[in-house]
């Protein structure tokens, strides 16, 4: 089984600092900038219905091989989580009000997917086959 994002509450969030954080809005290309030095990205979600920034993830995991901590901000739904994790984002923000331990509970649900995705990009039938 893959590993989970990792949850986050708001102050945990805050506690954390913006250190070498680079924050992007979802109508920016992730592929013009500059990932030097950068330990952290933040993916906004301003509305659960507005999807770029599962793109802006995939992007920069997949294309841009960033391999540290891509973070999912905003209007962040418990349901949202799994495609999260699929498409690159390794920590969430959950929206205020939401428990995180319902939010784990998510990922026991499905042990396996039949497609490659961020984390494992083989198909199934290629890592059992």
């Amino acid at each position: 089984m893959q590993q989970t994002i990792r949850i986050l509450s708001a102050a945990q969030h805050e506690a954390q600092g913006q250190g070498r954080v680079l924050q992007l809005t979802n109508d920016v290309d992730p592929l013009t900038v500059s990932l030097e030095g950068v330990d952290r990205v933040e993916l906004n979600f301003p509305k659960f219905t507005d999807g770029r920034a599962y793109s802006q993830a995939w992007l920069i995991r997949r294309r841009r091989r960033f391999a540290g901590d891509i973070r999912a901000t905003g209007d962040v739904l418990i349901d949202q989580l799994v495609q999260m994790q699929r498409t690159g984002f390794t920590s969430a923000v959950l929206k205020e009000g939401k428990d995180p331990a319902e939010a784990q509970r998510q990922f026991a649900r499905f042990a396996e997917y039949y497609q490659g995705d961020a984390q494992e990009q083989r198909p199934h039938f290629a890592r059992f086959g």
